[in-house]
């Protein structure tokens, strides 16, 4: 059975090295994560939900996403964006 060229990508971008963990926040995770640093979601950065990630995962514009990447020094940096139209 041949793979599609969507089920390619899929496999190069979760798959790839350089691509952290996205992870689509819930309701109530988001609500503590702007409690915490006392801001609104629309403060945190950006990023588009035309992001081939973003579209993987299916967030939606007005989610926040939790990104997890590795770090030598720190073991692990958390991040924030804030999913708006693209």
């Amino acid at each position: 059975m041949e793979k599609s060229s969507e089920e390619e990508l899929h496999l190069r971008i979760k798959g790839h090295i350089f691509v952290p963990e996205h992870v689509i926040l819930t309701p109530e995770e988001a609500k503590e994560v702007l409690k915490r640093y006392n801001a609104k979601p629309e403060q945190f950065p950006y990023i588009l939900s035309t992001d081939p990630v973003i579209k993987e995962i299916g967030a939606k514009p007005g989610d926040l996403i939790k990104i997890i990447r590795k770090s030598e020094t720190a073991g692990e940096a958390i991040y924030y964006r804030y999913v708006v139209e693209g």
